[in-house]
């Protein structure tokens, strides 16, 4: 069940069962004697439980920040699917806190929706907008598809075979941002690169390791050796795929070269809580509504081999100092505006 925490962040997962509960479980003495302290009220509602999910847990980390940084109050109500994503998001608004937010595409029906019923709420959704945005429904996006080039560009550098591949969770527009890009950066320094993408499918696409690593062996099998891991949870399963194999894996998010030493090249990273707290900042400030996107030039997303500190990533890219040149200059390119890098959700 969700657990109130108002002095700093609390995470649990709020189950249909106990919905009704949440209301009570805020008016705890611990929380009226610390809510008193604070000068804003946050709640975060997740897709799913954070578990391993390193996205999500980027997220978290960015309310926990917001908090310290705004004197916030902040509950993480984590979801188990969508009807107790609905759940926990009317109990979010009973609550009226100063922002509510959504996490993922898969919140964006239910958070549009109750902006339009509920015009006095703020709400901000990370990593997804609405087509038609109401002035209390805010945006954080990504442009996944610059870092993802990146990628793409060293495993064209480093691939022996000229054969790479992609094991995303579904074969969706958006999760093409992760396949398409990846593909382009390879052929634009090795035109002649094989290229293949596999999808974990299933009940599970977002955190079934076992499927993962299945499709990573098919790649493997194929003559890929080096591949680029797009399933969220099920990432895992893709690494411990190279680790059985000559295939190399390239991480999102985080540094994921943490979670498989000597099998990860580089991590297409995403400041997922970077994106939270200057959200929040803008919405308490009075700045609503629209979305502003993240991309190479504003720091929302990079490669772990291009950021400081990259010589204790345990990343393998730090063996290839060259490629980290080349690939930095391509960087350049982009912020500069002389490269641009085709974001496959819009390019219809």
């Amino acid at each position: 069940m969700k657990l109130s925490a108002r002095a700093g962040i609390s995470t649990g997962i709020a189950l249909v069962a106990v919905a009704a509960s949440l209301t009570g479980c805020a008016g705890t003495d611990d929380a009226a004697g610390s809510a008193s302290s604070t000068e804003a009220s946050i709640i975060m509602i997740t897709p799913t439980p954070i578990g391993s999910n390193n996205f999500l847990q980027l997220a978290s980390d960015g309310a926990s920040e917001a908090a310290e940084k705004y004197n916030a109050s902040v509950d993480v109500y984590e979801s188990e699917d969508p009807t107790s994503i609905q759940q926990n998001l009317d109990a979010a608004v009973r609550e009226k806190p100063d922002v509510i937010i959504g996490v993922s595409y898969s919140v964006l029906d239910q958070f549009t929706q109750a902006a339009i019923d509920y015009p006095e709420q703020q709400f901000l959704l990370i990593d997804t907008s609405a087509d038609e945005p109401t002035d209390n429904l805010t945006a954080a996006v990504f442009k996944e598809y610059e870092a993802t080039y990146l990628t793409g560009v060293e495993a064209g550098l480093l691939s022996e075979t000229g054969n790479i591949g992609v094991v995303a969770a579904l074969d969706t527009p958006f999760i093409h941002r992760w396949i398409d890009p990846f593909f382009a950066g390879a052929a634009s320094v090795n035109p002649a690169i094989t290229t293949a993408a596999q999808y974990v499918g299933g009940d599970n696409p977002f955190g079934d390791q076992a499927r993962a690593k299945a499709q990573a062996q098919i790649l493997a099998d194929s003559g890929a050796d080096y591949v680029q891991a797009a399933a969220s949870g099920g990432n895992l399963g893709v690494f411990e795929a190279a680790s059985e194999t000559s295939v190399k894996a390239f991480g999102v998010d985080t540094n994921q070269c943490l979670d498989s030493p000597g099998n990860v090249v580089d991590n297409a990273i995403k400041r997922v809580d970077i994106a939270v707290v200057s959200s929040i900042g803008d919405i308490l400030d009075g700045t609503t509504g629209g979305f502003t996107a993240y991309g190479l030039a504003e720091g929302g997303v990079s490669l772990t081999g291009l950021e400081d500190g990259v010589a204790d990533s345990q990343c393998l890219i730090i063996d290839h100092p060259d490629v980290i040149e080349k690939v930095a200059a391509v960087r350049d390119q982009i912020i500069a505006g002389d490269l641009v890098v085709v974001d496959p959700l819009t390019a219809g």
